[in-house]
């Protein structure tokens, strides 16, 4: 009697959710097939999907090693082995998304997918991030591909060279509608930039209204020709002056509408960049707290400075009152924190010849200045109260969103920031670029993203499926939640294993470690799910009666 073991944990789940996408077969269709290879372009992608969600911080060069121990009759189709993921096979598989287009061919299969899970893509949120890589990296023949240089780092590694993404996700379940790789040292405005205008054509003809939402970066001038075709929600930059006047307005009128118990707003009818607009003043107590350290260390910083100054200055003579008066002045200028309280200028004699004067030398004035400072507090309470406001612009009426409503969508725009955490997170198996050539690289990029719309979906699906039935499942303390991260559901997983038992001809096939717990949240991950892990997907057929 043979026994062999194999750990499926929660690989059933991506290998599931992939099938119901059909995302093999999508990318077959696109990127093309050979007769004599072993496993197609499809399931190289699908392969790799799995050893990123797998969460062993494993480089994609181990996934031969990553797949030795799993089911891959069941995963995939059978037939398939592990040393068919080969780094050979895997790069020629990146080569071939790099040839296709990185960017539209995950454009092309998150469309699809949003199709088919009904993903509200009305609030699309715009960002980017940079991506460190170390080693040296090939030229590529492609001109066409990403250069990998040195840039601005949102990482703070500025001795690496690096990548910058640019992802675009939805506020239905932060699922990743577009992304784009950029040369290291692009710059936001740009990025920005281009994709707005992009929008302008890609959005003209749709029949649901889409609205764009991006952070400060994305409202400039040179954009504001883009952004007038546009339904655009994004944050106004505090360095702009017409915004910082609109601030101290907000303060002075002190007529402020509720939020939540945390912050308030009021809005403002502007017209900026030649586009009509609502600038939405938020009001928050935690950026208050927040400006009150900040401004603290600023204003002991600048302290030390103007002690150092005062003990120069006062060193110094001067040939005139007014030439010290003016030293003085040009020394408060810098200065935003403290003011001048008392000035005391002295006048000295300097006789202009040598030795002990007598009664008739020549001599002349020379002035010293003194003065005294302190903090000026008025000063430093409206720096704080200006520092905890920021501006929401939108061009959307109000009869559309209101102000109430352009603020939430707004706050959405934590997605995106979830989805750069998730993708630069170090259980994540790109988060070590192995690869030589930029146009591998740019490929791998597009291979992490699609983990992160099967991780999303994944993770949409069960929430929406919890609330729908009015269930709940433990979380980490045993308390019961609807809204559950995957990252926890597959810790939930693992331990289930997929057993086989020849004895002879016969052959029984069984799955160890299964649970009333664990079967539930399987039953809501869909049909291909519930196949693989040999149980009723009854909770997706009673979510779809209600």
């Amino acid at each position: 009697m043979e026994l062999e073991i194999n750990r499926l944990d929660h690989y059933g789940v991506v290998a599931g959710v992939i099938k119901d996408l059909k995302i093999i077969e999508q990318v077959d269709s696109l990127l093309g097939t050979h007769e004599q290879s072993e496993i197609s372009h499809g399931e190289a992608i699908a392969g790799m999907i799995l050893n990123g969600l797998g969460f062993t911080d494993r480089p994609i060069s181990l996934t031969p090693q990553f797949f030795e121990n799993k089911p891959l009759d069941l995963l995939f189709r059978p037939g398939v082995c592990a040393e068919h993921f080969n780094r050979f096979k895997l790069s020629r598989t990146l080569d071939a998304t790099h040839l296709y287009g990185s960017d539209a061919l995950f454009a092309t299969l998150a469309a699809s997918v949003c199709r088919q899970e009904k993903v509200d893509c009305r609030f699309g949120c715009e960002d980017t991030s940079s991506f460190s890589v170390t080693g040296e990296h090939l030229p590529d023949e492609d001109l066409q591909a990403v250069t990998i240089t040195h840039g601005y780092s949102k990482d703070h590694r500025p001795d690496l060279k690096q990548v910058v993404l640019e992802l675009m996700v939805s506020q239905d379940g932060g699922i990743p509608l577009l992304m784009k790789c950029w040369s290291g040292n692009s710059d936001d405005n740009t990025i920005f930039q281009h994709r707005s205008k992009e929008l302008v054509k890609a959005w003209k003809d749709l029949d649901d209204p889409r609205y764009l939402i991006m952070d400060s970066k994305g409202y400039n001038k040179k954009n504001a020709v883009n952004l007038k075709s546009l339904n655009f929600i994004t944050r106004v930059p505090e360095t702009n002056k017409p915004a910082k006047t609109t601030i101290q307005e907000a303060l002075n009128q002190d007529s402020w509408e509720t939020w939540d118990e945390k912050r308030k707003y009021t809005c403002f009818e502007v017209e900026h960049y030649g586009i009509k607009q609502r600038w939405i003043v938020v009001f928050s107590d935690t950026a208050l707290n927040r400006a009150e350290t900040t401004v603290k260390k600023a204003t002991a910083k600048e302290q030390v400075k103007i002690e150092k100054a005062l003990y120069h200055l006062q060193a110094n003579r001067f040939t005139t009152e007014k030439d010290a008066q003016s030293a003085l002045e040009k020394q408060c200028k810098s200065w935003k924190y403290h003011q001048v309280t008392t000035i005391e200028i002295e006048k000295h004699k300097k006789y202009l010849a040598k030795g002990r004067p007598a009664e008739d030398s020549p001599f002349e004035f020379e002035y010293q200045i003194k003065f005294q400072f302190e903090k000026n507090e008025q000063q430093i309470e409206q720096i704080i109260r200006e520092k905890a406001c920021f501006i929401v612009g939108s061009n959307l009426p109000q009869l559309e969103l209101s102000d109430l409503e352009v603020l939430q969508a707004y706050q959405g725009q934590d997605y995106v920031e979830k989805g750069f955490g998730f993708l630069k997170s170090s259980l994540c198996f790109a988060s070590s670029f192995f690869l030589e050539k930029a146009s591998r690289i740019e490929g791998l990029i597009m291979v992490m993203t699609l983990s992160l719309l099967i991780y999303t979906i994944a993770q949409r699906r069960l929430r929406k499926a919890l609330k729908q039935l009015d269930e709940t499942i433990p979380n980490q303390i045993k308390q019961p939640i609807q809204r559950p991260t995957m990252r926890w559901v597959f810790q939930i997983l693992e331990g289930i294993n997929h057993v086989v038992i020849r004895d002879g001809k016969q052959v029984k096939i069984m799955l160890e470690g299964l649970n009333d717990l664990r079967r539930k949240i399987l039953s809501l991950l869909g049909n291909s799910v519930a196949r693989i892990y040999q149980i009723t997907p009854h909770f997706q057929e009673a979510c779809a009666e209600k």
